[in-house]
């Protein structure tokens, strides 16, 4: 593991594990991806034109996906970053289809999903339910004590939209900041983006004409288990 990583997350709020995945690896992640796909359900967001650029309960759709973790690299990253009792708790999956590009604005991760989320709370607010399953926006200590891993199943370059951040924004809790020493994340095929998330982030349009696509697998882990006011992680898998 790289003697950086914690102190480059807690100082900036992210670190770019390089090379924890092969091009072998991403291929075969592609391939049972679209099979999965194939097989519909809920969750999986198409353009127009039928393309896939989006989708949640990825774990639901496609089990295997947790498998992701056990990659040593990534495996011994988390460990570190929060705690050696992390789980999985939701995965996400985004790309930017050539010619079907969108932008995110400028946010920080606050919702988590749950088994129920309308338990009255002194820790939980603002119930939402996406796609079927229930969300709720954690409190600051949780959200200090997970860690999200974006997996680029494709290089990251500037032409095809990547993640920008304001490193050391998570120090700030949950107030929004837009403005600071912003960093463009571009990566290789089989990177991974390890970030809080609570550090502010956005991403723009890929460029006109760009044959790129931008395919990312975003897993969100927590290194707490148990949650209070009688609440579960929708998913959480060791």
């Amino acid at each position: 593991m790289p003697t950086d990583l914690v102190p480059a997350l807690d100082r900036d709020g992210f670190y770019l594990l390089r090379g924890a995945f092969s091009g072998a690896d991403c291929d075969r992640l592609l391939a049972d991806w679209a099979a999965a796909c194939e097989s519909g359900g809920a969750g999986v967001m198409r353009s127009a034109a039928g393309a896939v650029y989006g989708a949640r309960n990825v774990l639901d759709l496609w089990p295997a996906a947790a498998r992701v973790c056990h990659q040593p690299m990534l495996r011994e990253a988390l460990r570190a970053a929060v705690g050696p009792g992390f789980g999985l708790v939701r995965v996400l999956y985004f790309d930017k289809p050539p010619g079907e590009s969108w932008a995110l604005p400028w946010h920080k991760d606050l919702a988590i999903a749950v088994r129920d989320n309308r338990l009255p709370s002194s820790h939980f607010g603002c119930p939402t339910t996406k796609y079927g399953v229930p969300h709720v926006e954690a409190p600051e200590w949780l959200l200090e004590r997970m860690l999200t891993a974006r997996l680029h199943l494709d290089a990251v370059t500037d032409e095809n939209g990547p993640l920008r951040v304001l490193p050391g924004s998570h120090r700030g809790g949950k107030d929004q900041t837009t403005a600071g020493n912003e960093v463009r994340v571009v990566g290789d095929r089989g990177d991974v983006l390890l970030m809080r998330p609570l550090l502010s982030h956005c991403s723009g349009h890929s460029h006109d004409g760009t044959t790129r696509h931008r395919r990312t697998l975003h897993l969100e882990f927590s290194g707490v288990r148990e949650l209070p006011d009688g609440y579960e992680w929708h998913t959480f898998v060791t």
